[in-house]
């Protein structure tokens, strides 16, 4: 049987030769030296006076090395002063012939000269010798490529997705963002049939950038334009430009479009790409940076004197706001994809792609789920379907039902249930009159969305939650926030109308109200006394150098305009509150009602809650009080009307 050829010989790493001659040199050095198999070793006189009591049958010196084998044989081994002979050495200490005569003792003299000269002439010679070696190592990988030679870090290491890597993903697996599907498909039409554009006049986009949240799906559709494109994909990540060394970056810029250019047409994709693409000139440093070479290069690159290459460069990106504008320009990055979040249609056909091959009960309404999940990514409902099958193989379940989605929804929005914590009933008895507040309240207002769940099992940091059935939507008005702000402070509300006191439980409602009067005040124009103005730049800026022009925290208006805005603030807040705590002491019954019904229960889903408020009382009269107690605004905007 004839035997095969081994092609996958493991190559050994040049650092494993290195050791391995010192190793080899060290050794040599301790067997000349005797070090291997060292006797015992005694003192000078000692050994002399073995050898005149008789106790010794032979005597060997080796350089300085004096090793006595005694009469049984095992021997023991002293040194000598090499600058006289041991002859000397005998006479100092008595040792004449006639004792050695006498003794039988026999007296041997190893030159070690040719040894003394092989060694160091290794040790001067080998060291050139190694280094030679690994220069000439070096130099054959440098010649043979590969980014992680030793001359290849300025390589680039963008992976060539051929026709065996290239991902099975297509459009047909994206949903929710067809407007991107799109733009997309069109760019590999360009590709796929460039004459049919070439006919018309038109010439191929350079760049495709991609702009969205995180968790949009920005890299799940380069990697179906990878999957549809039947051209060369290079794929890298922003990061992968930048390294310690200054001018690393440009030079794995210049490989990278290289390979492209020679694979033309083909398709570029850098993920992340503000990594490398962040404003120039906008930090406190100066314009040597690694970084800043790096997007310089890939400026010429894209959109050089030779503008005559097939290459399309995709990137992606959720901080479009810190970009270069060189690279955002027409030119460059010739379209710019926005990949939003989905609407509810999105969130349905996205839930319908990742349920493909989970064996999801026919109780299962995806139009529900995706009213439910206002506001989550691709990423979060696909999180979402995986908890919810985490939970059915934790139950022992074949199926994925309603509950199973329920308790993945809580898990992902408030946290894991917390079981163990144990509540008095004092605490218990807190909570459910603040959830109560938040959801009576909501029920009695307009502009909030409909209450889909109230509980009081503790889940992360929260004692209980109220979970409404968001709407998505796109303008939000000026009465949307105050009741809003006013559903937020119901618990407050209610923590004083029935127990006469606050407590902690209403951090975060303050928090969040805080925040949504200062964005109607400073961002929205949403304020009458202040008018259309806003005040401040975003607090996301992260370019430190812009702001230091207007001062500390980006702040660009007087401290009069501060102290308005802290009262206009403050005016806002404490309005809704009375609000809130109107609602509340016109609907004591139903309060407590859903209160005990909380106690009792602990979880209340939106028939039994909508029922409770339709069965108690005094409803309709606050109904109409609040309703009447919302200031009016007059139809300029800048002026009350009391």
């Amino acid at each position: 049987m004839e035997e095969q050829p081994n092609e996958s010989r493991p190559q050994i790493p040049t650092w494993v030769w290195i050791l391995g001659i010192f190793a080899l040199i060290l050794g040599l050095q301790f067997f000349l030296s005797g070090q291997f198999n060292s006797p015992e070793q005694i003192g000078l006189p000692d050994a002399m006076n073995r050898i005149r009591n008789g106790q010794v049958q032979r005597v060997t010196l080796t350089g300085s090395r004096l090793t006595l084998t005694l009469n049984n044989n095992n021997e023991v081994a002293t040194t000598i002063d090499t600058r006289g002979s041991l002859e000397d050495a005998f006479r100092f200490y008595g040792v004449t012939p006639e004792v050695l005569q006498d003794g039988n003792v026999q007296v041997q003299v190893r030159d070690q000269t040719a040894w003394n000269n092989l060694f160091s002439a290794l040790i001067i010679v080998g060291p050139i010798l190694l280094l030679i070696w690994i220069f000439t190592r070096g130099f054959r990988q440098m010649q043979g490529g590969g980014g992680n030679s030793i001359f290849g870090f300025g390589r680039s290491r963008a992976k060539n997705l051929n026709d065996a890597d290239r991902p099975t993903v297509t459009f047909e697996d994206v949903a929710g963002v067809d407007e991107a599907k799109l733009e997309l498909a069109e760019v590999v039409q360009f590709l796929r049939e460039p004459e049919k554009f070439v006919q018309v006049g038109a010439r191929i986009p350079k760049g495709v950038l991609m702009v969205g949240p995180p968790g949009t799906g920005k890299t799940l559709l380069a990697r179906a334009v990878a999957g549809e494109a039947g051209v060369p994909f290079f794929h890298i990540s922003g990061s992968e430009f930048v390294e310690m060394f200054v001018g690393v970056g440009a030079s794995r810029v210049r490989d990278l479009f290289d390979k492209a250019k020679q694979s033309a047409p083909s398709i570029v994709f850098v993920d992340e790409i503000d990594a490398v693409g962040r404003q120039r000139g906008a930090g406190m440093g100066g314009g040597h940076d690694e970084r800043e070479q790096t997007l310089n290069q890939i400026l010429v690159e894209m959109d050089g004197f030779d503008n005559d290459t097939n290459v399309i460069v995709m990137a992606a990106t959720n901080r479009a706001d810190i970009l270069d504008p060189a690279l955002m320009r027409p030119g460059r990055f010739d379209r710019k994809v926005f990949v939003d979040l989905p609407d509810v249609k999105g969130r349905q056909a996205i839930l319908k792609v990742h349920a493909r091959g989970k064996p999801v009960a026919k109780e299962v309404s995806f139009e529900d789920l995706a009213r439910l999940t206002a506001g989550f990514s691709g990423a979060d409902l696909e999180n979402l379907l995986n908890e919810a099958a985490i939970f059915a193989a934790r139950r022992n379940q074949r199926t994925i039902g309603l509950l199973e989605f329920q308790d993945a929804f809580d898990r992902i929005v408030m946290g894991p249930e917390r079981k163990s914590r144990v509540m008095s009933e004092e605490d218990k008895e807190t909570v459910a009159y603040h959830e109560a507040g938040h959801a009576v309240v909501s029920f009695h207002l307009v502009n909030t969305d409909p209450v889909q769940k109230i509980t009081i099992v503790p889940r992360g940091r929260a004692g209980g939650y109220v979970m409404p059935l968001p709407e998505d939507r796109f303008v939000y008005s000026r009465e949307y926030f105050e009741d809003q702000i006013t559903m937020a402070l119901g618990g407050r509300a209610a923590e004083e109308v029935f127990f006469g006191r606050v407590t902690t439980g209403a951090s975060n409602d303050l928090r969040q109200s805080t925040r949504m009067a200062k964005a109607m005040v400073r961002e929205y124009g949403m304020s009458d006394t202040l008018g259309l103005p806003t005040y401040g730049d975003d607090s996301s800026n992260p370019f430190l150098g812009r702001e230091m022009g207007y001062g500390l925290g980006g702040r660009d208006y007087s401290e009069e305009a501060a102290r308005a805005i802290d009262e206009e603030v403050r005016r806002l807040l404490e309005d809704n509150y009375k609000r809130a705590l109107n609602i509340v002491r016109d609907n004591r019954q139903k309060m407590v009602a859903l209160a005990q019904k909380l106690i009792e229960v602990e979880t209340i889903d939106r028939e039994t809650f909508e029922r409770l408020m339709n069965e108690s009382g005094n409803g309709e009269a606050s109904s109409e009080a609040v309703r009447s107690s919302r200031p009016v605004y007059a139809e300029s905007s800048l002026e009350t009307t009391d």
